[in-house]
């Protein structure tokens, strides 16, 4: 990770002065990193611990694009934190901020087609075309309320599961691995991507993070699983009601409370929990069929970060 930090920052580097204040700015003010270490852990486990400058590469596209995802999704929130910190819009103003979002794009797609690594390639920009397919159709099923849960695991794994399928199937594919295993990899990413996804949903009727329930994606009028099973499962009546207080009482705290504490009722926790779980032991199904390594382990303990994790 340290050596991968370096040859990140390198990949940044550019001649406008303006950019490389920014990109300092963010390469300071990373996250958890998990995107790439899922690179280096899927790579080395697939392969008996070989490694290549092909790693190194995948492993910066990933971040590079992830990144410039971030970027663009504060300017499309009109969010002005990120990671506790002030986001690029807020100190930058969003002209700038699209600007610096598309020349890291650009750089990731550089980055690959510069060494030939095409297979790279085809995987990132995949994940790129996904994960904006995921967003609108999540804008568009938000104004009317009526997602099913179908439609909601096909957002969850276009928004969020995409680009970690990416980044395993990334990893097998830089120590060139069949194209069974990379899909296989892919396929681990996108379960616990899953995962992920209906964790974060989670949090927002849970409160062991920060002490209470928060309600922002109620607030928000998003539709994740738990509102999605309480409203499938409860009487005319209630639905109304539930839909009524999504649309248009969503920013009265009270309201919120009682949706919330409707939820959990209706048992949409449980079930919500039940189905993180079963992504994970599918995950767990395709770490087993490989020999025990650190590298496995240390995989193991990835899939269980993710369900497990407080924040």
């Amino acid at each position: 990770m340290e050596l991968f930090e370096s040859k990140f920052k390198e990949s940044m580097i550019t001649k406008v002065p303006l950019l490389n204040r920014i990109t300092h700015y963010i390469v300071r003010r990373k996250g958890k990193q998990m995107r790439p270490m899922f690179v280096f852990l899927v790579a080395k486990m697939v392969s008996g611990g070989r490694f290549e400058e092909r790693t190194y590469r995948g492993a910066s596209i990933i971040e590079l694009i992830h990144t410039a995802t971030l970027v663009h999704d504060d300017v499309v929130d009109d969010s002005n934190r990120r990671r506790g910190f002030f986001s690029v819009n807020a100190l930058w103003k969003n002209k700038i901020a699209v600007l610096v979002g598309d020349f890291l794009l650009s750089k990731g797609l550089l980055l690959s087609i510069d060494n030939n690594d095409f297979d790279i390639l085809k995987l990132i920009s995949v994940a790129v075309r996904e994960m904006s397919e995921g967003e609108l159709l999540q804008i568009e099923k938000a104004r009317r309320l009526d997602i099913t849960e179908d439609i909601y695991f096909e957002i969850i794994r276009q928004k969020t599961a995409t680009l970690i399928a990416a980044c395993c199937g990334i990893g097998a594919a830089s120590v060139e691995s069949s194209a069974e295993e990379i899909e296989k990899m892919r396929k681990f990413g996108e379960l616990i991507g899953l995962a992920f996804q209906i964790k974060d949903d989670l949090f927002d009727y849970t409160d062991a993070h920060i002490g209470k329930p928060t309600g922002i994606d109620i607030k928000e009028q998003k539709m994740t699983l738990p509102l999605i099973y309480a409203l499938n499962n409860c009487s005319d009546k209630e639905k109304k009601w539930l839909i009524n207080s999504v649309k248009n009482h969503n920013k009265n705290k009270q309201r919120v409370k009682e949706v919330i504490e409707f939820v959990k009722a209706s048992g949409g926790i449980e079930y919500t929990t039940e189905q993180m779980k079963n992504y994970q032991s599918q995950a767990f199904e395709i770490l087993n069929s490989y020999p025990d390594s650190k590298y496995k382990e240390s995989l193991v303990t990835m899939v269980n970060y993710v369900v497990d994790r407080k924040i």
